[in-house]
Formats: C-alpha cells, sequence, structure tokens
C-alpha cells in the first residue's frame, strides 16, 4: 500500500472516530464511559478494506442506543458497545481477545474515573499475563478443549461434507485458544496473523502447523476427521505434560480422605455384588462406569493412584468386573491406614447413634 492510499484510509477513519466521539458526548454523556480504538489500524497492519473496530464501554444499558451497523466507501462497520463485565472476563484472561484490553488505544474517556476504573482492569489483566504459566492456565486451556472436544462430537457424527467442515473449524479454533492459554498469553493481532504469532510460542502441540494445513486442506470427509483427530490428541497430550509440570497434584490427608471410601460403598459396592449375582450386563455396566468415575473423581481431587476399571468388564464373565471392584475398595482401606484414619462402620445402633450424635 502506497503512503498516500495509506494517509487516505486512516484520515477517513479519523472523521468516523469524531463521528462517534461527537455522538457519545451530544447524546449519551453519562452512559458511555470510554471510546478506543484495537485491531488492524491500531496495530498498523490494515489493508485497504479494513474495517475500524472500536471498543465502546457502556455504563448504562441507554448507551447501547450508539451502536449502529453501516457499509461506507464499500467497507462494513459495525460499531457496537461492550459492558464493563467483559472487560473484567478478559481481565481473567478466561475469554479471547484479551488484547482489546491490554493494548486499547483510548480515544475518549467520559471522566477521569472512568479511565482510572479501566486502568485498574487492564492492569490485572498485564499482572495475570506476566505471571507466566500457571495452574490457572492449564485449566483455561482444559475449559477450551472441552469446547473442542464438543466440535469434535458433533464432526464426527455428521456425514455431511458442509457439516464436518464447520464443526473442523469450531476444533480448530478451541485448540488455537487452549494453546494460547497454555502459554498464558494472548492473541496480539487479527486471524490473519494467527499462524505467525503462535510459531512464536514456547509450547505447540506436535506438528501443530502440518496438522492445521491437513484440516483446511482436506477434500473428503474421512481425511477431515483424521486430521482433527490428530490435531485434538496432539493438543491433549501438551496440555498434560504442562498439567504435570505446572498443576501442583494433591495428596491423600486424614481430613481429605473423609467419607471416601463409605461414599463408594453406598454408591456402588452392594449394587455391583448384586448385578453381576443376577448377570444383569447392563446393571453391572453403568455400576462399574460410575464406580470408575468415581475413582478418577479421587485421583483428581485427593491425589489416589489411578485405576482402570473398565478394562475388567467382561460380558460373558461380569466376575471379573467385580472382583476387580472389590480389589480397588481393599487398596481404599490401605489408603486410609497411611492416614490413620478408620472406616466408619457400625454393627448396631446403638454404636451408630453413640457416634453420629456427639
Amino acid at each position: 500500500m502506497n503512503e498516500l492510499l495509506k494517509q487516505k484510509l486512516i484520515a477517513k477513519n479519523q472523521k468516523l472516530i469524531d463521528m462517534v466521539i461527537a455522538r457519545a458526548k451530544r447524546d449519551f454523556p453519562s452512559d458511555i464511559a470510554l471510546i478506543g480504538l484495537t485491531g488492524s489500524f491500531a496495530t498498523n497492519d490494515f489493508h485497504e478494506k479494513s474495517d475500524l473496530d472500536l471498543i465502546i464501554i457502556n455504563n448504562t444499558g441507554r448507551g447501547w442506543q450508539i451502536g449502529a451497523g453501516f457499509i461506507f466507501d464499500g467497507v462494513g462497520y459495525d460499531i457496537y458497545c461492550t459492558p464493563w463485565s467483559n472487560l473484567e472476563k478478559k481481565a481473567e484472561l478466561d475469554c479471547v481477545g484479551v488484547s482489546s484490553l491490554t493494548d486499547l488505544q483510548i480515544l475518549y474517556y467520559a471522566s477521569e474515573e472512568h479511565l482510572q476504573r479501566f486502568n485498574a482492569v487492564r492492569q490485572k489483566a498485564l499482572d495475570k499475563l506476566a505471571q507466566g504459566i500457571t495452574a490457572e492456565s492449564v485449566e483455561r486451556a482444559d475449559k477450551h478443549i472441552g469446547l473442542a472436544k464438543q466440535d469434535y462430537a458433533d464432526m464426527m457424527l455428521s456425514q455431511e461434507l458442509g457439516a464436518v467442515r464447520y464443526a473442523s473449524s469450531g476444533v480448530l479454533y478451541n485448540v488455537i485458544n487452549s494453546i494460547v492459554a497454555l502459554n498464558n498469553t494472548c492473541i496480539k493481532r487479527g486471524v490473519k496473523r494467527y499462524l505467525e504469532e503462535l510459531a512464536e510460542y514456547k509450547y505447540l502441540p506436535e506438528n501443530f502447523s502440518e496438522l492445521c494445513a491437513a484440516i483446511i486442506d482436506a477434500k473428503a470427509i474421512a481425511d477431515i476427521k483424521e486430521a482433527c483427530s490428530k490435531l485434538l490428541a496432539s493438543t491433549i497430550s501438551l496440555r498434560d505434560k504442562l498439567k504435570d509440570k505446572y498443576v501442583q497434584k494433591p495428596t491423600p490427608t486424614y481430613d481429605n480422605l473423609k467419607g471416601w471410601y463409605e461414599e463408594c460403598w453406598c454408591n456402588n459396592r452392594n449394587k455391583m455384588i448384586a448385578a453381576t449375582a443376577d448377570n444383569d450386563k447392563l446393571r453391572t455396566f453403568l455400576t462399574a462406569a460410575s464406580a470408575q468415575s468415581y475413582f478418577d473423581e479421587m485421583t483428581e481431587r485427593l491425589g489416589t493412584k489411578k485405576y482402570d476399571l473398565m478394562q475388567y468388564f467382561d460380558p460373558t464373565d461380569l466376575s471379573e468386573v467385580r472382583n476387580a471392584f472389590l480389589s480397588v475398595m481393599e487398596e481404599y482401606l490401605l489408603e486410609y491406614e497411611k492416614v490413620g484414619r478408620t472406616v466408619e462402620m457400625y454393627d448396631n445402633f446403638e454404636d451408630l447413634y453413640k457416634n453420629y450424635m456427639q
């Protein structure tokens, strides 16, 4: 782009900015708190048809009335408001577009109080970004991976090319957001620079660029699904690696183990024994799954040993999963013994009443 055209675009946008600010001052003096510039014109990475990205922070519902959508000089514009609550979410790094907070160029503010409030929110985001990778970073990545899994499920259940491609875009988008979270950073520029920015990150899923290209270049449904499967698996592997590095694992203690063995007995033990005795495959299968979920939760929350109970389910021999379950229960008794806890088990009501009523 030559310099003359560049200056012409800047001048055009300045007229639009002045128009919006004038409207805010005239019609919404107490409703609009602040107006700032983000996007390609803020980063000086614009082209001839780039739109104008304004962040308009409103104090009241009435402030939404400043919003407008129009096409001017062949370019589409969307003037919209952002409530303070959205900025607070960005300050927690809990949503995309964090750089529109941290790097926002302030164009107008209604009062010093509003400016100070904005700067406090921005500083909160900057402080979190400066912390480096933490357990919170991994937790945020987990949320995006969960969303990617939902899109992945939609994709795998569809046999229509358009629907599969659309779902794959959701997988890719949420994977990118999870990578951003795992690196405790934010996207600084628009989608056209995504791969450039990501390439500079310290942590990336294995073969990330190749798998992204495979998703986009794929022409057949099977190829799209295969590429998404590999990308999601690679991202989960990276998440697990960083989780082991940055998330402190819990340790079973006297206090945190309280009641877990007894609850598992209540929810699963007798059901498992009865279901297998009746040779009820469905009930056994679902009871085993319930127990597996419980064991996984104990591992995650308490740091107990991880067990794979479901591998022992055999529809032709239900006793195998029953015996495995009872064996795990015995091992949890050892966890109690290690921390000096005894199981709350009574043979008569008098002892139960005496202990419970203390």
